[in-house]
């Protein structure tokens, strides 16, 4: 077996504006094990600031580099040794699984003439085409007339749930856009989620929560800055909306510690990143954990090419399908000028994967 890897640079239509900056471009490495003819390819994307392995570029590269040696030695991932290392894990396991798929079938599976990676899937229901995963769209910060706009555009396009970024501009011009959603559009026609990426401080977060909850906001992700447990704790108690968990989980790895932080602050969600959250492997672990803890969970992207977007659908149309009806965060295929071309397409409301 041999995996190489190969840098790449993609550039957002628009900057992506969240409470902890503005990306204007994103770094990825895809890695692509070749065996048997076969290739499989998978794609490691850590977020600056954000994902515990995002390290400095060279030292990320020779980390990688170092974690697909042993790969390329023992045909295996070492899981326990990738922990702490979720967007290289992701990456690898992406391409592993597909190459694995691909030399069981016989299947000679590269780069089209054309540039599009062909991924072959395991069999679900979106694999074959015949189902979509919904999901929601996704209105980004911007100033109120920016995010009016936006709204504006993903209603008229079908969109059922809508996720608002908020916490960069004045909270009195998001809570008016919000106030103006629910004006035109019940809870019973659009499902309303918000997600402030901790950009309420704990003092004022929940008279925030308690004006918002006049809306009929399904929940509300990440209020205050992540590793304030007992503060969280406190807001999952007492505010009058559901709070889901996302930044509160990157660099809990451990499973005895994902049970313990979710046993300590109660949310009503949690929301999963492979790439940021353990890979597939600690996404499993992070779902079976709050499973048991009467918790729920949804998955979304974490600003991916569409090799990362691809693998991120499939696995959740393995995990919870099949016929999901909660919306998923998976709408992120469209932010690229250069994205990698993949066989995906929104219909509506939906993710599908284009079959013929």
């Amino acid at each position: 077996m041999k995996i190489t890897i190969e840098e790449r640079v993609l550039h957002f239509r628009q900057p992506a504006t969240t409470s902890r900056g503005v990306y204007t471009d994103r770094r990825i490495w895809l890695v692509t094990a070749t065996e048997a003819g076969c290739q499989g390819v998978g794609e490691c994307a850590p977020l600056p600031d954000l994902s515990c392995d995002a390290l400095p570029k060279e030292r990320y590269e020779e980390v990688l580099r170092r974690f697909c040696d042993q790969v390329e030695q023992t045909g295996q991932i070492d899981y326990e040794a990738m922990r702490d290392y979720p967007s290289m894990l992701f990456g690898l396991e992406t391409a592993m699984n597909s190459l694995e798929w691909r030399v069981k079938s016989g299947e000679f599976a590269t780069a089209s003439e054309s540039g599009e990676f062909v991924f072959t899937l395991h069999s679900t229901l979106f694999s074959l085409g015949k189902e979509g995963i919904p999901i929601n769209g996704l209105v980004w910060m911007g100033s109120y007339d920016e995010m009016l706009s936006r709204l504006e555009e993903k209603l008229k396009a079908g969109y059922r749930c809508v996720k608002l970024k908020v916490g960069a501009i004045d909270f009195d011009r998001e809570l008016e856009l919000v106030k103006r959603i629910r004006e035109r559009f019940s809870h019973h026609d659009v499902e309303l989620r918000l997600d402030a990426n901790g950009g309420f401080s704990p003092d004022e977060a929940l008279y925030r929560l308690e004006l918002l909850s006049q809306y009929a906001i399904h929940s509300i992700e990440q209020p205050i800055k992540a590793r304030q447990w007992a503060a969280m704790a406190e807001l999952c108690r007492d505010a009058p909306l559901p709070i889901a968990l996302d930044e509160e989980l990157i660099g809990i790895n451990d499973p005895d510690a994902k049970r313990q932080m979710l046993r300590i602050v109660k949310p009503a969600y949690i929301v999963l990143k492979p790439s940021l959250h353990g890979g597939m492997a600690g996404c499993r672990e992070w779902i079976s954990i709050a499973h048991d803890e009467g918790i729920g969970s949804w998955i979304t992207s974490a600003l991916e090419s569409n090799v990362g977007l691809m693998a991120i659908a499939r696995f959740c149309a393995e995990v919870y399908g099949p016929h999901i009806n909660m919306p998923q965060g998976l709408g992120t295929g469209q932010l690229f000028n250069d994205n990698i071309p993949a066989p995906l397409e929104i219909r509506g409301d939906e993710l599908w994967l284009k079959t013929e």
